[in-house]
């Protein structure tokens, strides 16, 4: 078993001052009049925000903040790459019997999207189940290594959130996650079902029922009209395929090209960010702070804020473990789908159906892309109900049940 350490973070006055220096000597270029959100971040808003980087935002108080939580680093082996130190938080319940779950961020998130669950989840009661929680910063990502050879894709990430969880003791484990949280979660079901045993996903990537596969649901879906939270859901979803995929585009097939802005510019890694803040969430009211707070832990990573991008090329261009086959259906593994809004997919339940045996579905009348972050109480509420003892996911890692022993047989 790998050693774990305590970490605390504490980025050096020497990065701050770099900081500093470069948001001191930051230079804008001009806006179209009337230009809005229609071609990106607004020039005001990225000069108020640069201007409170520089002047304003303390580091070390939220650098603080960080460190209340149990942050702790496991150097961990993935086949075919060197061993990575791998940052990671681990919150254990009080509870006897709670469940081993492992939330997975997705970019431009962190481990910092846990913050707001973490007391939710590990404190459980008679009426809702307890878990010992665990979110990494993914590597590449945070205050993780990252590999330093080309193929470290889905397959890869997997096996190192799922070797995590062995190290820590969690033969068995459940998994939640949105963003490229979705896809990891489903490769560990997928590469992992005896020790995988439910997954919840607040982004649902899904193709519509086939009738040589699905026929029940392609027949559902044939003579059942869409409802307006389905047309409202197909139109957002087109909205990102159309006006919202620039992005993904260029990081799944440049991504080194776009890194030489984001690892020498903070104000290029600011726009770059802040404008999926502002599009990909529904009307969550960001603070200074907190934007930039998420920025600032890619500009300090330890990999540079130029590798969190590479895991779009190499998702992209593996040929072992693909989106294409995570999107479709997994056995063995229970599945639990919340719907949003304003995520950046919207699909028709017959679809998210296709994904495997789904246990537990909740659509929700407000939240986007960070389900976490902006609706937290709404991903705790979700997991008690699928996990609790009335939910389609309850009992299934012997001992674990996510209640006081004496209280599980009430």
């Amino acid at each position: 078993m790998a050693s774990v350490r305590p970490y605390n973070i504490a980025v050096s006055q020497a990065q701050l001052e770099r900081l500093a220096s470069k948001l001191s000597n930051a230079s804008f270029p001009d806006e179209l009049d009337g230009a809005g959100w229609d071609y990106g971040a607004p020039l005001a808003d990225i000069k108020r925000l640069t201007a409170y980087w520089r002047d304003s935002f303390d580091w070390r108080k939220q650098e603080a903040k960080l460190n209340e939580l149990p942050n702790f680093k496991i150097p961990l082996s993935v086949e075919g790459f060197d061993p990575l130190n791998v940052h990671f938080v681990h919150q254990r319940s009080d509870v006897q019997g709670a469940i081993p779950l492992l939330f997975c961020h997705g970019w431009p998130g962190s481990f910092l999207e846990v913050a707001k669950i973490l007391p939710l989840l590990t404190k459980g009661s008679n009426t809702a189940p307890a878990f010992h929680v665990v979110s990494p910063s993914l590597p590449n990502f945070g205050f993780s290594e990252g590999p330093t050879k080309k193929g470290f894709g889905l397959k890869q990430y997997a096996e190192a959130c799922h070797k995590l969880m062995l190290n820590l003791g969690y033969q068995e484990y459940v998994t939640q996650g949105g963003d490229w949280g979705f896809y990891i979660t489903r490769a560990m079901g997928f590469l992992y079902p005896q020790h995988c045993k439910a997954s919840h996903v607040n982004m649902v990537r899904a193709d519509p029922p086939r009738w040589t596969s699905n026929p029940i649901l392609a027949l559902q879906y044939a003579i059942t009209p869409l409802s307006a939270r389905d047309k409202n859901g197909l139109a957002r979803s087109n909205w990102f395929l159309k006006e919202g995929n620039g992005y993904r585009s260029e990081q799944s097939t440049k991504p080194q090209t776009l890194g030489y802005a984001l690892h020498d510019s903070p104000v290029a890694l600011l726009a770059w960010i802040y404008e999926k803040l502002h599009d990909w969430t529904d009307d969550y009211p960001w603070t200074e702070d907190e934007i930039l707070t998420w920025v600032s832990i890619y500009w300090f990573s330890t990999a540079s804020p130029a590798a969190s991008i590479r895991i779009y090329y190499e998702a992209t261009h593996s040929e072992s473990v693909t989106r294409e086959r995570l999107s479709s259906w997994i056995p063995s593994v229970k599945l639990g789908l919340a719907y949003f809004p304003r995520e950046l997919s919207v699909v028709p339940k017959t679809w998210g159906r296709t994904l495997g045996p789904v246990v537990f579905e909740s659509d929700n009348e407000k939240g986007g892309h960070f389900a976490a972050w902006e609706r937290p109480d709404t991903i705790a509420d979700d997991l008690r109900k699928m996990f609790g003892k009335k939910g389609g996911a309850y009992g299934l890692i012997k001992g674990k049940e996510g209640y006081d022993h004496t209280n599980a047989r009430l």
